[in-house]
């Protein structure tokens, strides 16, 4: 099984150059096919490309893609995985860092030919505090799909992380990858791993698949506001609740619900709430687009998908 690990980067050149190696180390161990490296570097201004281009000439299956100007997220790894020989993607964001032996759990899950993708267990390092993270829960409510850690003791998910999880390649093709609507980050994993438990396949979370995942080191918060993340965390959680959502009673709670929403966010002078709904209502036609497309290979019920991802 050939595997192909790959990490979309923004000025993430301190990152890089401390990661590669336990990536290269993770990858040492495994013969079971062909391994190769894939960095998308997403329009940095730092020093990210001579990094790796340094490591490129150490290392002969790195491969670097550059984006010519900042697209975001998704569009980000639809590239780097479009370019991927291995039959199975693994996805880690640069401030992540592979322990050793995560790898061969992950592959075990793969032998199921219904698995789309597997998580990694993240010790998330949070100040001075060390969280396990990786299992997501979630169910509708008031209009919106509200998630939240789950404990790590099982192994079902509702999704996968786009910055820890493997996915295989060619059902990841046939769902048409990230949504680029999220753009420029959030919820697009969410999406994708919603949409694969709809269309029938499997997603799970490996506990035993260790990943140490320095969320404060990452390019968001040196980049974006934290103003501008709440709008586009807004955004994004309408644009996924009106593409996704297709029980009808889900559909009426999202009309009933709205008006509410919008009201307690006037209360609460929370601008950007209004900011991010106006946001997403201009995406609504290229969102009815593409919710169209996702349905034609949904299987599942919105309530059948949550009733094995609540607790």
């Amino acid at each position: 099984m050939d595997i192909s690990i790959v990490i979309p980067n923004y000025n993430g050149e301190k990152l890089i150059e401390k990661n590669i190696p336990k990536v290269m180390e993770a990858l040492s161990g495994y013969k079971g096919g062909k391994t190769e490296i894939i960095i998308v570097d997403d329009a940095s201004s730092d020093g990210s490309k001579d990094v790796i281009s340094n490591f490129k000439s150490q290392i002969t299956n790195l491969k670097l893609i550059e984006n010519e100007k900042n697209l975001g997220f998704s569009s980000t790894v639809n590239k780097g995985v479009k370019e991927a020989r291995g039959e199975i993607v693994i996805l880690l964001n640069t401030d992540v860092v592979p322990e050793k032996d995560f790898l061969n759990p992950l592959l075990e899950h793969f032998k199921d030919e219904k698995v789309f993708a597997v998580g990694c267990m993240d010790k998330s390092i949070e100040k001075d505090e060390i969280i396990l993270r990786g299992r997501g829960l979630g169910e509708w409510k008031r209009g919106f799909l509200v998630h939240r850690k789950g404990e790590v003791n099982k192994t079902n998910t509702l999704w996968v992380s786009g910055g820890s999880g493997a996915f295989r390649k060619w059902i990841w093709e046939k769902l048409g990858g990230l949504n680029e609507l999220y753009n420029p980050f959030y919820y697009e994993d969410i999406d994708l791993s919603y949409r694969a438990l709809k269309s029938g396949y499997k997603i799970v979370f490996e506990p035993k698949s260790v990943v140490e995942h320095y969320h404060e080191k990452g390019s968001i918060k040196s980049k974006y506001s934290s103003g501008q993340v709440k709008r586009i965390a807004y955004r994004n959680q309408f644009i996924f609740a009106w593409e996704n959502a297709t029980d009808t009673n889900l559909q009426i709670g999202e009309c009933i619900w709205l008006p509410y929403h919008l009201i307690k966010a006037l209360f609460r002078l929370d601008w950007q709430f209004f900011l991010g709904f106006f946001s997403a209502f201009i995406l609504l036609p290229k969102v009815i687009k593409s919710s169209l497309r996702y349905q034609k290979s949904f299987v599942l019920s919105d309530k059948e998908v949550i009733e094995e991802c609540s607790y």
